[in-house]
C-alpha cells in the first residue's frame, strides 16, 4: 500500500501559484457553499487513433479539473492550472457564472439569485424530479425505479422530456431487451402514466422540490477529475491498485484505463477478443441498434489479487475470467465450461477469485493454485424459474438472431426466472457473501464445506455489500434509498435512511468500507453525489458532483482517505457534457 500512499499523498500538492475567490450575493453578503469548479478552457488534446480512442499502450495527458466550496466567508483557493483554465460558480438557488482565469481579479465575484421556476427546477438533481413521479401505486414506483434505474438515472434531463406514450413504450421496449425486467403490467401502464406525468411537470415547474441541502463542511473537502473516455463509453468499475494507480473499465468499448491520479497521465489497453468470439459476445443482440461499441467482452469487475498484484475482469458477456498483468501489460483468459453473466468479483486471503454469475444463479471460485473452477447452485424460487435460468443462453441466442422474446414472455412483479445474484465480498473468517438483487436475500457460501445459507433481507433491491474491519455486511437496499448493516454473530439488520432530500428519493448503487476510519462510502447514483456514514459517531456527510447525471456504480478508498468513483452512466451521453470521468474526493 506504500506505492498506493505516495501516490495519493501527491494529489494534496499545490502549485506555488493558488488563485483566492470571494463570492457574494447582490446585496454583498458572503455566499458560502458555492461549489467553485477550475475547469480548461478546452480539453486536452489526446489520441483517438483506435475509433475515437487512444491507441493500446500509448500514454496520454489530460487536463484534471478540481472543484472546492466557499467557506462561511464566501471564500476558496483554487490551484492556478499549467494550461489556460476558467472557473466556474454553481450553487442551487443562484445562476451559474463562469470566468476566464486572466479575468479574474482581487474584486469579489457576485452571483445573481434565481428566480425563474423553470432555471431553479433544472438546477436540482434527478431524485428530486423523480420524486414526484405519482402512479398511485407506490409498489410499482418502486419496481420502476429498480428496473429502470439500473443503467441511468430516472428524472436526469434525458429522462423528464416530455414523450408520447408511444415513445416511452418504444423507449422502454428497448430498455428491456438490455436487460430490464420491469413486469409485463409495468410495460403496459407505465408509458401513458409517464407522458401525463411529465406534461404535468412541465406545465408547473414549481412542483420540482429543492435536493439535498449543501453543508458548510464542504469547505475543507476537495473534488478532482479526469476526462476519460467519452459519450459512447461505459466507465463501469475501477479498482485502486496497490501500485498507486486506478484502473477503469470501460464497459462498452472493452478497454482497460490505467490512471496516475496524482497527475492525469493515463494509458488505455485495450482487451483483444478470442478467436471465435462474435461482437457482443453471448449476448450478441443485446446493443445491436447501440450507435457504437466494440464489447466482445462486457467488461464488468476488477479486483486484485493479494499474492502478485493482477487483476482479475469479470467478462460479463463471455464464460470466462480475464488476467491482467499491471507489469507486463498481457493479458490471460481463463475458460469456463458453464455459467452464464460473470458480475462482480473479489480475492480472498488463499488469492481465490469468488465471483456472482448473474444470470446462472451461481457462484464462482476459481482457485489460482489448482487452476480449477468451482460452482455453487443458489437456490430456486418454484420450477418455473429454474427452467428459466436453464434456457437463459437459448433465450439471448433468439434475441441475437432477433426474435423478440421478450414480447411474448410474461414478466411478474417479482422477476421470477431472473433471480440476479448481484454484488460479493468475503468476510475476515474467509467466508463469501452475496447479495441477490431480485429476491431480497444475501447468501453466504462456508469455502471449506460448501454449504450455500440464505438470508431473507427486511428491505428490498438488495444490491452490493462490502464487509468492514468486525466482520459485519453493509447492504445498499437500491430501491428503499437506504444502506443495511447485518451482523452474522445475532442475525441482526440495522437499516439507515441515506440523507437525502426529498427523503427516500435516492437509488443507492454499491458502497464500500473504509475498514481504517471505520467509515461507509455510498453512491448517490440518482442524486449527482457520494455520502459518506460515520459508524462510531452515526454521522452522515454528502458530496455534490461537478456534473449533473453523475450516475455512479463503484466506490474505492485509499490508505490515506481519498475516494474514487467513476461517473458510469450507459449511455455515457446522458451525462451534463456527455462526459465519463474518474472522480477523486478529498473529504479534508
Amino acid at each position: 500500500m506504500a506505492a498506493a500512499g505516495m501516490a495519493c499523498a501527491a494529489l494534496l500538492a499545490m502549485p506555488a501559484s493558488a488563485v483566492p475567490i470571494t463570492v457574494q450575493d447582490a446585496t454583498g453578503k458572503p455566499l458560502p457553499t458555492v461549489m467553485v469548479s477550475r475547469q480548461p478552457v478546452q480539453a486536452a488534446a489526446v489520441d483517438t487513433s483506435d475509433n475515437g480512442y487512444p491507441a493500446s499502450g500509448k500514454p496520454q495527458q489530460a487536463y484534471v479539473e478540481l472543484a472546492r466550496f466557499t467557506d462561511a466567508q464566501g471564500q476558496a483557493d483554487i490551484p492556478a492550472a499549467e494550461h489556460p483554465w476558467k472557473i466556474r460558480l454553481r450553487k442551487p438557488g443562484y445562476q451559474d457564472q463562469s470566468l476566464l482565469a486572466a479575468d479574474l481579479g482581487s474584486k469579489p465575484i457576485v452571483m445573481a439569485a434565481e428566480s425563474d421556476p423553470a432555471a431553479l427546477a433544472e438546477q436540482q438533481p434527478a431524485n428530486a424530479w423523480s420524486s414526484t413521479i405519482d402512479f398511485a401505486n407506490a409498489a410499482l414506483k418502486k419496481e420502476f425505479m429498480l428496473q429502470c434505474n439500473f443503467c441511468h438515472q430516472q428524472g436526469g434531463a434525458m429522462l423528464r422530456r416530455e414523450r408520447s406514450a408511444d415513445d416511452w413504450d418504444s423507449a422502454i421496449k428497448r430498455m428491456v431487451r438490455y436487460g430490464a425486467r420491469l413486469s409485463t403490467e409495468g410495460q403496459k401502464t407505465i408509458p401513458a402514466l409517464l407522458e401525463a406525468h411529465w406534461k404535468k411537470i412541465h406545465a408547473n415547474p414549481a412542483l420540482v422540490p429543492a435536493g439535498t441541502p449543501w453543508n458548510p463542511a464542504l469547505a475543507q473537502a476537495t473534488i478532482r477529475e479526469l476526462p476519460i473516455g467519452d459519450s459512447m463509453s461505459q466507465m463501469h468499475d475501477l479498482l485502486l491498485h496497490t501500485n498507486g494507480m486506478v484502473y477503469v473499465g470501460d464497459n462498452l468499448q472493452d478497454r482497460v484505463y490505467e490512471v496516475d491520479p496524482a497527475t492525469g497521465k493515463y494509458t488505455v489497453y485495450k482487451i483483444p477478443p478470442r478467436p471465435g468470439d462474435q461482437l457482443g459476445g453471448l449476448l450478441a443482440g443485446r446493443l445491436r441498434d447501440f450507435p457504437k461499441h466494440e464489447t466482445y467482452q462486457g467488461i464488468h469487475s476488477l479486483a486484485e489479487s493479494p499474492k502478485d498484484g493482477h487483476i482479475f475482469i469479470t467478462p460479463s458477456y463471455q464464460r470466462r475470467l480475464i488476467e491482467f498483468d499491471p507489469q507486463t501489460k498481457a493479458f490471460r483468459y481463463h475458460e469456463m465450461d458453464s455459467g452464464f453473466y460473470p458480475h462482480t468479483l473479489r480475492f480472498d486471503a488463499k488469492d481465490r477469485v469468488w465471483f456472482t454469475l448473474a444470470l446462472s444463479n451461481q457462484v464462482g471460485m476459481y482457485d489460482r493454485a489448482a487452476n480449477k473452477f468451482t460452482l455453487y447452485d443458489l437456490p430456486f424460487r418454484s420450477l418455473m424459474e429454474r427452467i428459466t435460468v436453464k434456457l437463459t443462453p437459448f433465450i439471448f441466442k433468439l434475441l441475437g438472431w432477433g426474435i423478440p422474446v421478450a414480447n411474448y414472455v410474461k414478466v411478474d412483479h417479482v422477476s421470477t426466472g431472473v433471480p440476479l445474484p448481484y454484488g460479493i465480498d468475503i468476510t475476515p473468517d474467509g467466508k463469501a457473501w452475496i447479495a441477490r438483487l431480485h429476491t431480497d436475500e444475501i447468501a453466504s457460501v462456508d469455502p471449506d464445506s460448501g454449504k450455500v445459507t440464505m438470508i431473507k433481507t427486511p428491505f428490498s433491491a438488495p444490491r452490493r455489500l462490502r464487509s468492514d474491519r468486525d466482520g459485519n455486511l453493509w447492504i445498499v437496499a437500491f430501491n428503499a434509498s437506504q444502506i443495511a448493516r447485518y451482523t452474522p454473530s445475532t442475525g441482526e439488520f440495522l437499516r439507515l435512511d441515506l440523507p437525502v432530500v426529498p427523503k427516500g428519493s435516492d437509488t443507492p448503487y454499491s458502497l464500500n468500507v473504509d475498514r481504517s476510519r471505520h467509515q461507509v462510502w455510498v453512491n448517490g447514483t440518482n442524486s449527482d453525489s457520494v455520502y459518506r456514514y460515520d459508524i462510531a459517531t452515526q454521522a452522515w456527510s454528502m458530496f455534490p458532483m461537478q456534473r449533473r447525471v453523475a450516475f455512479t456504480r463503484d466506490v474505492e478508498i485509499s490508505p490515506k482517505g481519498q475516494v474514487y468513483v467513476t461517473s458510469a452512466s450507459f449511455p455515457s451521453w446522458h451525462i451534463e457534457d456527455a462526459q465519463p470521468t474518474l472522480i477523486e474526493i478529498t473529504p479534508r
